[in-house]
């Protein structure tokens, strides 16, 4: 049986990498994904729109809905809720993966940077969390995931990137605030994480090039340990800042090979940061 026939999830930053590893996770399951994201045309550094999401989407078994999102902007995030409500009656899970990053030092941070990770970050996962509040409240198991990491409160986490680090902090703090906010009510709030880096565009454009995708895992492992997530009664599991390793070891999984870009030594895997 499909645990998410029917169910809806509603992505952003969903055109390409984690969000869209989890919305094709969903996808196989009969889930309808509304993809709400902000690329439309092809950017040559970055594959994918909310088009092409949207085909495979619909390929690997699931309902499919691309909206034009920029969750700076209020009318657009709530416009799409209300969208998504319309064409699919509902929606069960948000995951929180719109981002933005910057990795400067202070004196090299400039603050239209410092702003847009911000703006989308903190304040972008505040404002959709609290568009789709009102329909999640009315779901059956209903589930918010913040790609966001665990709130370690050490100065080697905010010396190198201090706007980077507080902007994904403040993910984290939306986690802990709602969770606690929302637990009678019986909305769930988890974070979630890598143990390593993951192969995505921004780790190719920003963070090292190839020579870090070889020692990356595949999307895939963050699909499957939100699925496991969204699997549990939304009542008993929240207020968690979860790893995605972690997670799937304790549903049984001993072997993560699969998971790798490449066939490297499980020393060689980059860790990432946060942890």
């Amino acid at each position: 049986m499909n645990h998410f026939q029917g169910k809806t999830a509603f992505i952003t930053g969903a055109s390409r990498g984690i969000g869209l590893a989890i919305g094709l996770r969903l996808a196989q399951e009969g889930a309808n994904v509304v993809i709400a994201a902000k690329t439309t045309e092809p950017h040559p550094k970055l594959p994918g729109t909310i088009y092409t999401a949207a085909a495979e989407i619909e390929a690997a078994g699931g309902k499919a809905l691309p909206l034009i999102v920029d969750v700076r902007e209020e009318s657009q995030v709530y416009s799409a809720v209300e969208e998504a409500v319309r064409v699919f009656g509902g929606i069960d899970i948000l995951v929180n993966n719109a981002s933005a990053i910057q990795l400067t030092p202070t004196l090299m941070t400039d603050m239209k940077r410092y702003d847009l990770m911000h703006q989308i970050n903190t304040r972008g996962t505040f404002l959709t969390s609290k568009a789709c509040l009102p329909h999640l409240l009315k779901a059956s198991n209903p589930h918010v995931l913040n790609l966001s990491p665990p709130l370690n409160m050490e100065s080697r986490w905010f010396a190198p990137h201090v706007a980077y680090t507080m902007a994904k902090f403040g993910m984290s703090m939306c986690v802990l605030g709602m969770a606690a906010e929302f637990k009678k009510q019986g909305v769930a709030f988890n974070a979630l994480w890598p143990r390593t880096a993951i192969a995505t565009a921004a780790v190719r454009n920003l963070l090292g090039g190839e020579q870090s995708i070889q020692k990356c895992r595949k999307p895939e492992i963050m699909a499957d340990a939100a699925y496991t997530v969204f699997s549990k009664n939304s009542r008993e599991c929240t207020g968690n800042f979860f790893i995605d390793e972690d997670v799937l070891r304790e549903s049984g999984v001993t072997n993560f090979d699969r998971y790798k870009y490449t066939e490297v030594n499980d020393n060689e895997l980059l860790p990432d940061f946060f942890i």
